[in-house]
């Protein structure tokens, strides 16, 4: 049955997908440290197991989003006031960025690839956001010195997101692995 047929999006290998990366996003609102957050290691795991390119695209986004709405009405104010702005649209399109490196992974996921392909996404991630903080900010003059002290100042948040970026790696990748190994319906590389 090919994975883009209806019957097979209710099939447990895209449902069990689904379900985790719906999982990871929402742990966004649990209290962690600042950019300590899921996004991109979601991303690269969707890209590297959907067989449906539309589906590994589609549901990263629409868990962070589903996510976003759940944050902007816990927090209200600036974060709702975040929601379609300049940044807001950065970050999706960093999601289907590593939704992208994701497919390099497919019917190669190793542990040597994840860290490599999940350090490269923290990197892109940090230098994108960064660029666009600096571009939009009324704090750095815009200027090359203006452009580097935002990225200086977003060091400390760059360790969070690195850190975040492995974490939900290992958990997802590693996860999904325990599960393929004890769930015959989830062996195929990709579902």
């Amino acid at each position: 049955m090919k994975p883009s047929t209806p019957n097979a999006m209710l099939s447990p290998g895209p449902l069990v997908l689904l379900g985790l990366i719906l999982a990871a996003a929402l742990s966004r609102l649990l209290p962690t440290p600042p950019n300590f957050s899921p996004v991109e290691a979601m991303a690269l795991f969707g890209g590297a197991y959907f067989a449906a390119r539309w589906l590994s695209l589609l549901v990263p986004l629409l868990a962070m989003l589903v996510a976003d709405l759940a944050l902007a009405a816990v927090h209200g104010g600036l974060y709702a006031s975040h929601l379609f702005g300049s940044g807001f649209w950065l970050v999706y399109a960093c999601i289907i960025g590593m939704s992208l490196m994701g497919f390099a992974l497919r019917g190669r996921v190793t542990g040597a690839r994840v860290l490599g392909l999940s350090l490269l996404g923290a990197l892109g991630f940090f230098l994108v956001t960064n660029f666009a903080a600096w571009l939009g900010s009324p704090l750095y003059p815009q200027t090359m010195a203006g452009l580097g002290a935002s990225y200086v100042a977003a060091i400390p948040f760059f360790k969070w997101s690195v850190l975040s970026t492995l974490f939900y790696a290992a958990i997802l990748f590693g996860g999904f692995e325990l599960l393929r190994r004890r769930t015959p319906a989830l062996r195929p590389q990709t579902v």
